[in-house]
């Protein structure tokens, strides 16, 4: 247990170096390994891009560690969404109509934003300590699946990015994205991804 716990506070601590210095890193999230930079930097959010090969530019979602938080990244959290994530028994992204304070290539071309609150060990501790919204995109080249555990990432994807984390590399149990819900006007909900 003493090596987990310091193999955690080791990687969180150079995981936030990275981040701070606009680098990219490969963590482990509450749904499956993710691709990580600092939300509000421009260019950390363009290389994921670039790394990914994303051609189109898909808005990616931001993790924080605190619903909290959310008001600072959206413009208006509607009473519904407080609901939805009260009632979750899964980790759920929603998409917000309206972001802010957020890298202006992140969002989608409507301006809406997809966040998820994080409860997982890693990406908890690292948005909290970070400070800041944190990129999470699958660990995967565009229109390639979703790795379900560390093993299946691609080497291209490992070597691209400045730091891996260590923690849970060896954790093989399948891993599943988040639900995604989008929240349109007078609290129109609309199913993503269940």
């Amino acid at each position: 247990m003493e090596n987990e716990t310091a193999l955690l506070t080791n990687d969180l601590k150079s995981a936030c170096s990275v981040l701070r210095e606009g680098g990219l890193i490969l963590y482990p999230t509450d749904t499956v390994w993710g691709i990580g930079c600092d939300a509000t930097s421009a260019g950390a959010v363009e290389r994921i891009y670039a790394l990914k090969r994303r051609a189109d530019r898909r808005a990616m979602l931001v993790l924080l560690d605190s619903a909290a938080k959310l008001e600072a990244y959206v413009e208006e959290v509607p009473a519904v969404a407080w609901e939805l994530m009260e009632v979750a028994v899964k980790p759920l992204t929603i998409i917000y109509p309206k972001a802010r304070n957020v890298a202006p290539n992140l969002p989608g071309e409507d301006g809406s934003l997809g966040v998820r609150i994080t409860a997982e060990p890693f990406s908890c501790r690292l948005c909290r300590m970070f400070r800041r919204p944190v990129v999470s995109t699958s660990a995967n080249l565009s229109g390639r699946p979703a790795p379900a555990s560390f093993r299946e990432i691609a080497e291209e994807i490992r070597t691209g990015v400045d730091y891996v984390v260590r923690f849970r590399q060896d954790d093989l149990r399948p891993a599943r994205p988040s639900g995604i819900l989008r929240l349109g006007a007078g609290g129109l909900v609309q199913v993503i991804r269940e």
